[in-house]
C-alpha cells in the first residue's frame, strides 16, 4: 500500500503518527461507589456508565455520592473530558460537554483529559467508536476474569492514530454533522410516533363526526360505531404452513423476522416448497399476526405481495366487506388492542395467543364511510415515518462508511474547506435525489459522496 505504513492496529497514511492514548491523556478512575461513599452531607450527581450513550451523555436517572474537597477536584468533569467504560458495554465513550455544572463519575468509568495539543477529543470519540464498535480492534485486550473489564493500564497502552490537527478537526467535524442528521431523525420520528398515537387515541375515542360517546367494554366510543368481535367482520384466522426457510423453493416465504420497521423487503425474504399454496396464499389486504414469542400480537398489513405464503408462527386474518383491513390495522396500534392481547398473554410468552382469541378480540365498527375517512386521516403520519426511516437508514450507512475510511486514510479530506463555524455549509448529494432540507442534489461533488455549496 503506497503512501502507507504498517502498524499494530492497520495501515495508516505515512503523515499520520501512531501513539498511545497516555501519550496524550491522562486517565483518571471515578470513584467507588459504595454504601460509606453515600454517608455525608456533600452529595454531588455522578455518572454511570448507563448514562453513557455512543458519543453523548444522558442526564436521565443521575445518582448522588458524597464527595469530599479533595475528591471533588479530581473526580469533577471539564469540558471536553472523554469517558470510557470500563465494564458492560467496554469501551464505549462519550465526550462530556458541561451539560450540568459540577457533575461526577463512578469507579466503572475512565475519563480521559487532553495533555497534548497535538490531538483533539473529538477525533478520539469517533476513533474509539470505531475501534471497538466497528472494527473490532481492542477486544481481547481487556482483563478477563469472571466479569470482563477495562482497567486503566490496558486503556493507556492502546495505539491510536494521530492525523495532522487540521484534518483531525475535518474528520471530527464531517462525522458529527452526519451524526447531528441522524438524531435529528430520530427525533422527527419520535414526534410522529407520538403525534400519530394521540390522534388515534382521540379518533377511535371520538371518532370524526363530534358525535355523542356511549360506553363499551373497550372504553368510550361515538354513539353510533357498533363493538363487534373479530370473527364477526373477518374470515377464520388461519394458521401458517410449517416448514424450513431455503434459498429456493415455488413460493416466497414470509417469517415473523422478515416484518421490519421498513416493512417487508420482499428481495429479501426466502423461499420454500408448498405443496398446497392456494391454503396459505396471501393476497392483498391480509393482515398476519405474531403469535407467539416477544411480539405476540405484532400485526402487519399485505400489500401487493408476490406469490408467497406465510409461516407458522404467523396467523392470517382476512376481512370480510364489512370492515377495511386499512382501518382495522390501525386499530391494531392502539392501546385497547394491546390491553386485550396482554390480559390474554398474561406473562406467558410461550403461550402466546391463537385463533380463538383472536376471532373473540373486541374492535369498533364505524360505518365504511367513517372508517375510510378515519385511515386518510392516519395514512400521512405513516408516509413521514417511513421517509424518515429511510433517511436515517442512509445516513447511518453512509456514517458507518465515513468512520471506516476517514479513520483508515483510505479518504482523504485534508484538502478540503468546509465552513468555519457552521455545519449550515455542508450538504450530503445522494444519485437518487432530494433527501431534505439536511441535503441536496448537486452536479459538484467532492470524491462522489459529499459537495459543498452555499444556500
Amino acid at each position: 500500500m503506497e503512501g502507507f505504513q504498517k502498524t499494530e492496529i492497520g495501515y495508516f497514511p505515512d503523515n499520520w503518527k501512531i501513539g498511545r492514548i497516555e501519550d496524550y491523556f491522562e486517565i483518571q478512575q471515578g470513584k467507588s461507589v459504595s454504601k460509606a461513599n453515600r454517608i455525608g452531607n456533600n452529595q454531588k450527581p455522578f455518572l454511570r456508565t448507563s448514562n453513557l450513550l455512543w458519543g453523548k451523555v444522558i442526564l436521565d436517572e443521575l445518582d448522588f455520592l458524597h464527595f469530599s474537597d479533595e475528591e471533588e477536584i479530581r473526580y469533577q468533569l471539564h469540558y471536553n473530558d472523554l469517558l470510557v467504560c470500563e465494564g458492560g458495554d467496554i469501551g464505549r465513550t462519550a465526550i462530556w460537554k458541561s451539560e450540568l455544572v459540577g457533575c461526577y463519575y463512578q469507579n466503572h468509568l475512565h475519563r480521559l483529559r487532553s495533555t497534548n495539543s497535538n490531538i483533539i477529543p473529538e477525533f478520539v470519540l469517533f476513533w474509539m467508536q470505531y475501534a471497538f464498535l466497528y472494527a473490532k480492534l481492542y477486544y481481547g485486550r481487556a482483563n478477563i476474569t469472571t466479569i470482563p473489564n477495562l482497567s486503566k493500564s490496558r486503556l493507556s497502552e492502546f495505539e491510536i492514530p494521530v492525523p495532522p490537527l487540521s484534518e483531525q478537526r475535518k474528520i471530527a467535524y464531517l462525522l458529527s454533522t452526519v451524526q447531528k442528521a441522524i438524531e435529528q431523525q430520530d427525533k422527527l420520528i419520535r414526534t410522529t410516533t407520538e403525534l400519530k398515537k394521540a390522534l388515534m387515541q382521540k379518533l377511535f375515542t371520538e371518532g370524526i363526526y363530534g358525535e355523542k360517546q356511549k360506553q363499551t367494554e373497550i372504553g368510550l366510543v361515538p354513539e353510533s360505531w357498533d363493538v363487534v368481535e373479530l370473527g364477526e367482520v373477518c374470515e377464520k384466522p388461519q394458521y401458517g404452513f410449517t416448514d424450513s426457510a431455503s434459498k429456493e423453493g415455488n413460493v416466497k416465504f414470509l417469517r415473523i423476522t422478515d416484518i421490519t420497521e421498513f416493512g417487508v423487503i420482499w428481495e429479501d425474504v426466502p423461499f420454500c416448497n408448498c405443496p398446497d399454496y392456494k391454503k396459505y396464499e396471501l393476497k392483498n389486504g391480509d393482515i398476519v399476526f405474531a403469535r407467539i414469542g416477544a411480539t405476540t400480537g405484532k400485526s402487519y398489513l399485505i400489500n401487493n405481495p408476490p406469490k408467497s405464503i406465510y409461516a407458522s408462527y404467523l396467523i392470517r386474518v382476512r376481512c370480510e366487506n364489512k370492515i377495511l383491513p386499512n382501518f382495522l390495522i390501525y386499530y391494531f396500534e392502539t392501546e385497547r388492542y394491546w390491553r386485550q392481547i396482554d390480559s390474554t398473554k398474561g406473562n406467558n410468552l410461550k403461550g402466546g395467543v391463537n385463533s380463538s382469541i383472536l376471532s373473540k378480540l373486541l374492535t369498533p365498527k364505524p360505518t365504511l364511510i367513517e372508517q375510510k375517512k378515519i385511515t386518510e386521516i392516519l395514512y400521512p403520519f405513516d408516509k413521514k415515518m417511513q421517509f424518515c426511516l429511510k433517511k436515517k437508514q442512509i445516513l447511518t450507512s453512509l456514517f458507518k462508511t465515513l468512520l471506516h475510511e476517514l479513520m483508515t486514510g483510505q479518504r482523504r479530506i485534508n484538502d478540503i474547506e468546509f465552513g468555519e463555524g457552521s455545519s449550515s455549509d455542508l450538504f450530503f448529494c445522494n444519485s437518487d435525489g432530494f433527501l431534505g432540507t439536511d441535503f441536496c442534489n448537486n452536479d459538484r461533488f467532492l470524491d462522489t459522496d459529499f459537495c459543498r455549496h452555499k444556500k
